[in-house]
Protein backbone atom coordinates (compact mmCIF):
# COMPACT_ATOMS: atom_id res chain seq x y z
CA UNK A 1 0.00 0.00 0.00
CA UNK A 2 0.52 3.75 -0.37
CA UNK A 3 1.82 3.94 3.47
CA UNK A 4 3.98 1.21 3.19
CA UNK A 5 5.83 2.45 0.32
CA UNK A 6 6.70 5.86 1.36
CA UNK A 7 8.11 4.13 4.05
CA UNK A 8 10.73 2.64 2.20
CA UNK A 9 11.42 5.44 0.22
CA UNK A 10 12.62 7.28 3.39
CA UNK A 11 14.85 5.12 3.80
CA UNK A 12 16.40 4.92 0.54
CA UNK A 13 19.26 7.43 0.91
CA UNK A 14 18.14 8.78 -2.76
CA UNK A 15 14.66 8.39 -4.53
CA UNK A 16 13.58 9.48 -8.14
CA UNK A 17 10.19 11.18 -7.57
CA UNK A 18 9.69 12.92 -10.80
CA UNK A 19 10.49 10.76 -14.36
CA UNK A 20 11.67 13.21 -17.26
CA UNK A 21 14.20 11.27 -18.18
CA UNK A 22 14.56 13.65 -21.36
CA UNK A 23 15.39 16.29 -18.74
CA UNK A 24 18.75 16.09 -16.24
CA UNK A 25 18.75 16.76 -12.51
CA UNK A 26 17.97 20.28 -11.18
CA UNK A 27 19.18 21.14 -7.26
CA UNK A 28 16.09 22.44 -5.06
CA UNK A 29 17.65 25.59 -4.37
CA UNK A 30 17.44 26.32 -8.20
CA UNK A 31 13.80 25.36 -8.59
CA UNK A 32 13.27 27.05 -5.34
CA UNK A 33 14.82 30.42 -6.73
CA UNK A 34 12.77 30.14 -10.31
CA UNK A 35 9.36 31.57 -11.48
CA UNK A 36 6.92 28.99 -11.60
CA UNK A 37 5.87 27.40 -13.95
CA UNK A 38 8.85 25.16 -14.84
CA UNK A 39 9.06 21.48 -15.61
CA UNK A 40 12.21 20.01 -13.78
CA UNK A 41 13.50 16.09 -12.82
CA UNK A 42 15.12 16.09 -9.12
CA UNK A 43 16.71 13.35 -7.23
CA UNK A 44 15.82 14.06 -3.63
CA UNK A 45 14.77 12.10 -0.42
CA UNK A 46 11.42 12.06 0.92
CA UNK A 47 11.90 13.84 4.42
CA UNK A 48 8.31 13.49 5.97
CA UNK A 49 4.92 13.10 4.45
CA UNK A 50 1.56 14.30 6.17
CA UNK A 51 -0.73 13.26 7.31
CA UNK A 52 0.75 10.11 8.58
CA UNK A 53 -2.66 8.23 8.66
CA UNK A 54 -4.35 6.99 5.01
CA UNK A 55 -7.41 7.98 6.18
CA UNK A 56 -6.35 11.35 7.59
CA UNK A 57 -5.95 12.20 3.61
CA UNK A 58 -9.35 11.99 3.30
CA UNK A 59 -11.44 15.16 2.66
CA UNK A 60 -14.34 16.83 1.43
CA UNK A 61 -14.04 19.84 -1.36
CA UNK A 62 -16.89 22.14 -2.47
CA UNK A 63 -15.76 22.83 -6.20
CA UNK A 64 -17.48 26.34 -5.64
CA UNK A 65 -15.85 28.26 -2.68
CA UNK A 66 -13.08 25.84 -3.04
CA UNK A 67 -13.65 24.97 0.96
CA UNK A 68 -11.66 21.88 2.59
CA UNK A 69 -13.46 19.80 5.64
CA UNK A 70 -13.25 17.49 7.81
CA UNK A 71 -15.14 14.20 6.76
CA UNK A 72 -17.43 13.91 9.89
CA UNK A 73 -17.96 10.75 11.81
CA UNK A 74 -19.99 8.10 12.36
CA UNK A 75 -20.70 9.12 15.94
CA UNK A 76 -21.55 13.11 14.54
CA UNK A 77 -24.37 11.67 12.34
CA UNK A 78 -25.85 9.93 15.16
CA UNK A 79 -26.49 12.69 17.04
CA UNK A 80 -27.95 14.64 14.16
CA UNK A 81 -30.33 11.55 14.16
CA UNK A 82 -31.04 11.07 17.78
CA UNK A 83 -31.92 15.29 17.60
CA UNK A 84 -34.22 14.97 15.09
CA UNK A 85 -36.08 11.52 16.50
CA UNK A 86 -37.11 13.91 19.49
CA UNK A 87 -39.55 15.37 16.76
CA UNK A 88 -42.21 12.87 15.98
CA UNK A 89 -43.24 12.67 12.25
CA UNK A 90 -45.85 14.78 11.26
CA UNK A 91 -49.31 12.46 10.57
CA UNK A 92 -50.29 14.98 7.85
CA UNK A 93 -47.26 14.40 5.82
CA UNK A 94 -47.50 10.16 5.34
CA UNK A 95 -48.21 8.86 1.70
CA UNK A 96 -48.64 11.69 -0.89
CA UNK A 97 -48.73 12.24 -4.28
CA UNK A 98 -45.74 11.27 -4.88
CA UNK A 99 -44.68 8.83 -1.88
CA UNK A 100 -45.89 6.05 0.28
CA UNK A 101 -45.55 6.05 4.06
CA UNK A 102 -45.42 3.42 6.73
CA UNK A 103 -45.17 4.54 10.10
CA UNK A 104 -44.60 2.75 13.60
CA UNK A 105 -43.57 3.12 17.24
CA UNK A 106 -40.61 0.76 18.24
CA UNK A 107 -40.81 -1.43 21.01
CA UNK A 108 -38.28 -0.42 23.49
CA UNK A 109 -38.21 2.53 26.20
CA UNK A 110 -38.24 5.58 24.29
CA UNK A 111 -41.30 4.44 22.27
CA UNK A 112 -39.41 5.82 18.92
CA UNK A 113 -41.86 7.11 15.97
CA UNK A 114 -40.44 6.29 13.33
CA UNK A 115 -41.73 6.88 9.78
CA UNK A 116 -40.48 5.90 6.16
CA UNK A 117 -41.85 7.51 2.78
CA UNK A 118 -41.04 5.78 -0.35
CA UNK A 119 -41.11 7.86 -3.37
CA UNK A 120 -43.53 6.84 -6.04
CA UNK A 121 -42.67 6.46 -10.01
CA UNK A 122 -45.52 5.99 -12.11
CA UNK A 123 -47.84 5.81 -8.93
CA UNK A 124 -45.76 2.81 -7.76
CA UNK A 125 -43.38 1.80 -5.65
CA UNK A 126 -39.95 0.90 -7.58
CA UNK A 127 -38.18 -2.61 -6.68
CA UNK A 128 -35.98 -1.83 -3.99
CA UNK A 129 -32.33 -1.57 -5.91
CA UNK A 130 -34.26 1.34 -7.62
CA UNK A 131 -35.86 2.82 -4.73
CA UNK A 132 -35.46 6.09 -3.07
CA UNK A 133 -36.58 6.64 -0.10
CA UNK A 134 -36.73 8.96 3.34
CA UNK A 135 -36.48 8.25 7.08
CA UNK A 136 -37.47 10.09 9.91
CA UNK A 137 -36.78 9.12 13.62
CA UNK A 138 -34.43 6.58 12.45
CA UNK A 139 -30.62 5.64 14.60
CA UNK A 140 -27.61 5.19 12.54
CA UNK A 141 -28.05 1.40 12.72
CA UNK A 142 -31.53 1.59 11.48
CA UNK A 143 -30.37 4.09 8.56
CA UNK A 144 -27.39 1.71 7.62
CA UNK A 145 -29.62 -1.34 7.43
CA UNK A 146 -31.86 0.54 5.27
CA UNK A 147 -29.38 1.14 2.38
CA UNK A 148 -27.97 -2.30 2.23
CA UNK A 149 -31.73 -2.52 0.52
CA UNK A 150 -32.59 -0.04 -1.02
CA UNK A 151 -30.90 2.42 -3.77
CA UNK A 152 -31.11 5.91 -2.18
CA UNK A 153 -31.81 6.79 1.43
CA UNK A 154 -32.50 10.42 2.68
CA UNK A 155 -33.06 11.46 6.52
CA UNK A 156 -35.54 13.95 6.89
CA UNK A 157 -37.83 15.43 9.86
CA UNK A 158 -40.65 16.90 9.37
CA UNK A 159 -42.46 20.41 10.14
CA UNK A 160 -45.66 21.76 9.93
CA UNK A 161 -46.62 21.67 6.64
CA UNK A 162 -43.20 19.72 4.68
CA UNK A 163 -40.16 17.32 5.47
CA UNK A 164 -36.88 18.83 5.02
CA UNK A 165 -33.59 18.33 5.05
CA UNK A 166 -31.58 17.82 8.71
CA UNK A 167 -28.37 19.43 8.86
CA UNK A 168 -25.70 19.87 6.42
CA UNK A 169 -23.53 18.44 9.04
CA UNK A 170 -25.22 15.17 8.36
CA UNK A 171 -25.10 13.60 4.94
CA UNK A 172 -28.36 14.73 2.77
CA UNK A 173 -28.39 11.26 1.47
CA UNK A 174 -26.79 7.68 1.53
CA UNK A 175 -26.35 4.72 -1.21
CA UNK A 176 -24.80 2.03 -0.40
CA UNK A 177 -21.86 2.95 1.69
CA UNK A 178 -21.14 5.80 0.63
CA UNK A 179 -22.20 9.01 2.40
CA UNK A 180 -22.50 12.47 0.55
CA UNK A 181 -22.61 15.89 2.03
CA UNK A 182 -23.30 18.92 0.92
CA UNK A 183 -21.64 22.41 1.38
CA UNK A 184 -23.11 25.00 3.89
CA UNK A 185 -21.59 27.96 2.38
CA UNK A 186 -22.91 27.28 -1.02
CA UNK A 187 -26.33 25.18 -0.99
CA UNK A 188 -29.14 26.75 -0.57
CA UNK A 189 -31.95 23.95 0.18
CA UNK A 190 -35.10 23.54 -1.49
CA UNK A 191 -38.32 21.92 -0.68
CA UNK A 192 -38.10 18.06 -0.26
CA UNK A 193 -41.17 17.40 -3.00
CA UNK A 194 -38.15 18.97 -5.60
CA UNK A 195 -37.82 14.66 -5.58
CA UNK A 196 -41.08 14.43 -7.70
CA UNK A 197 -39.74 15.49 -10.84
CA UNK A 198 -36.89 13.10 -10.73
CA UNK A 199 -39.96 10.92 -9.56
CA UNK A 200 -41.59 11.82 -12.76
CA UNK A 201 -38.81 11.11 -15.05
CA UNK A 202 -38.94 8.04 -17.55
CA UNK A 203 -36.51 6.12 -15.65
CA UNK A 204 -35.17 7.78 -12.60
CA UNK A 205 -31.55 7.03 -11.64
CA UNK A 206 -31.65 8.96 -8.30
CA UNK A 207 -28.12 9.80 -9.03
CA UNK A 208 -26.27 11.92 -6.19
CA UNK A 209 -25.48 14.63 -8.50
CA UNK A 210 -29.37 14.88 -9.40
CA UNK A 211 -30.54 14.41 -5.98
CA UNK A 212 -28.09 17.58 -4.86
CA UNK A 213 -28.83 19.71 -8.06
CA UNK A 214 -32.68 19.05 -7.32
CA UNK A 215 -32.37 19.76 -3.30
CA UNK A 216 -30.57 22.93 -3.92
CA UNK A 217 -27.38 21.31 -2.89
CA UNK A 218 -23.53 22.38 -3.24
CA UNK A 219 -22.41 18.89 -3.53
CA UNK A 220 -18.74 17.84 -2.01
CA UNK A 221 -16.75 15.58 -3.41
CA UNK A 222 -14.33 13.25 -1.48
CA UNK A 223 -10.68 14.06 -2.32
CA UNK A 224 -7.47 12.48 -1.41
CA UNK A 225 -4.95 14.93 0.08
CA UNK A 226 -1.09 14.52 1.22
CA UNK A 227 1.98 16.41 1.38
CA UNK A 228 5.74 15.54 0.78
CA UNK A 229 8.74 17.55 1.80
CA UNK A 230 11.48 16.85 -0.35
CA UNK A 231 14.99 17.14 0.51
CA UNK A 232 17.95 16.79 -1.64
CA UNK A 233 21.06 18.62 0.59
CA UNK A 234 20.74 21.91 -1.05
CA UNK A 235 16.80 23.21 -0.07
CA UNK A 236 13.63 21.59 0.96
CA UNK A 237 10.24 21.67 -1.33
CA UNK A 238 7.23 20.64 -0.43
CA UNK A 239 4.73 19.01 -2.46
CA UNK A 240 1.35 18.51 -2.76
CA UNK A 241 -1.13 15.43 -3.92
CA UNK A 242 -4.83 16.78 -4.61
CA UNK A 243 -6.88 13.97 -6.38
CA UNK A 244 -10.70 12.92 -6.67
Amino acid sequence: DLESHLQRCQQLPVTVLTDHQDLSNTELKTILNSVAPQQYRIRAKLRTYKPQKLYQSIKLHCSKCSSLQEVPDGSDFDLILQGSALTAPNPELQSTSWYDSVMWTTQDQKQRKIAIHFVKHDEMVQQPEDTLLMIEGGTLKEVWKLTKKFKCVIPVRSTEDDLELLDLSAPFLLQGNIKYYGCKQCSTPKPIKNLSFIAAEQRPSWEPTEVAQVLGIELLQYVFIMKFTLFDGTGALNAYLFDY
